[in-house]
């Protein structure tokens, strides 16, 4: 039985780029080689990963002041590369979870950071909204989306500094004014492909302006020149991330999929909401994330946690066992997944209700 999977990451693909992947893994295009073995200086690369930069460039309208490479180390890695390539004097952050605090560690070890808002206060179960970004700030960096703890920031924001993102698990989810942005990054195990490869998109005037001297694999300017190939690339997981691109331009691209999303999200935090036996973790709407439902048993049922996470698994789904510095329930709803494993989700709920 295949299985509802609500996986924070690696996550759900969307069956066609599972198809195609698949496929080229025995052999790409009747070349008679897999995608595996293929050289990344072959042509029949070269014409993958252009076509995967633009693609990413069409669903996002990323203008052509900015550069899209892809990259290894996950979004981790950017965390210590933002800071390297941008941060001279001081940085902005705002931290509104385990990863921008993450993100903030490293920056530290290249200058001044200041965090102008956290919502840590709280365990991280909203966005903070009053705050001024300082500014003789180097950069603006935001976590648009909260795993973990089920927060997003569903708009654009203005930033009276270079603003940067880490959009990891809700890239391609919406609209973005790439404009807006400095840089743009994320690993692509949530909404783009398997994990191995991750990418970011750089204005390409905001590079060149530190002082220090950058290792050539930090260096994004190096990997813009050499088209993300200075280094063997993750061939395999850039293929597949580009059948992950083609399939949303099926959907409609980035709007269309941003309409199925919010109507996986709405179904679902209805159900939390009217549900005598949960809640949401996030009580502000606003704030709730599309991508990452995050919820609790209400107080008097909290014995029955356990009891609902193996009804699940009975049920065929896998992943909904929430991450341990929240507890819980996590229902990651990413773009592939389809509306029916959502109601799946709400049908248990209903169940295991009316069991009690």
């Amino acid at each position: 039985m295949k299985k509802h999977n609500f996986n924070a990451g690696p996550s759900i693909l969307p069956k066609y780029a599972l198809e195609q992947t698949a496929k080229a893994v025995l052999d790409l295009n009747g070349s008679g080689l897999s995608v595996m073995e293929i050289s990344h200086r072959s042509k029949d690369f070269d014409a993958i990963i252009k076509e995967a930069e633009s693609v990413m460039r069409e669903l996002l309208q990323v203008p052509s002041s900015h550069a899209i490479i892809f990259l290894q180390g996950g979004a981790s890695l950017q965390f210590c590369m933002v800071p390297y390539n941008l941060l001279q004097k001081k940085a902005a952050y705002l931290d509104t979870g385990s990863w921008s605090s993450k993100a903030i560690k490293e920056a530290k070890y290249f200058g001044e950071v200041e965090i102008v808002a956290s919502s840590k206060d709280k365990n991280y179960t909203y966005i903070p909204k009053d705050y001024t970004v300082p500014k003789d700030a180097d950069y603006f960096h935001i976590t648009t989306n909260n795993t973990i703890f089920g927060t997003e920031l569903k708009k654009d924001i203005d930033s009276p500094v270079p603003l940067v993102a880490d959009a990891s698990s809700d890239i391609l989810s919406r609209p973005v004014d790439v404009s807006k942005y400095a840089i743009i990054y994320g690993g692509a195990q949530k909404n783009i492909g398997p994990a191995g490869v991750a990418f970011a998109i750089i204005r390409k005037d905001i590079l060149g302006k530190v002082d220090r001297a950058i290792p050539s694999m930090l260096d994004y300017n190096i990997h813009i020149e050499k088209e993300s190939l200075y280094n063997t690339p993750s061939c395999m997981a850039i293929y597949a991330s580009l059948q992950t691109m083609k399939w949303v331009k099926q959907q409609g691209g980035v709007e269309g999929i941003q309409k199925m999303n919010i109507e996986k999200a709405n179904i679902l935090y209805d159900e939390i909401d009217r549900n005598k036996m949960f809640k949401s973790n996030v009580p502000d709407a606003e704030d709730r994330s599309l991508m990452n439902v995050t919820f609790v048993m209400a107080d008097e049922y909290k014995e029955k946690e356990t009891e609902f996470l193996e009804f699940t698994q009975s049920k065929g789904m896998v992943g909904v066992k929430g991450h341990r510095s929240v507890g819980g329930f996590r229902a990651s709803i990413y773009n592939a997944q389809p509306i029916e494993s959502v109601k799946a989700l709400i049908d248990a709920m209903k169940e295991f209700e009316t069991g009690i």
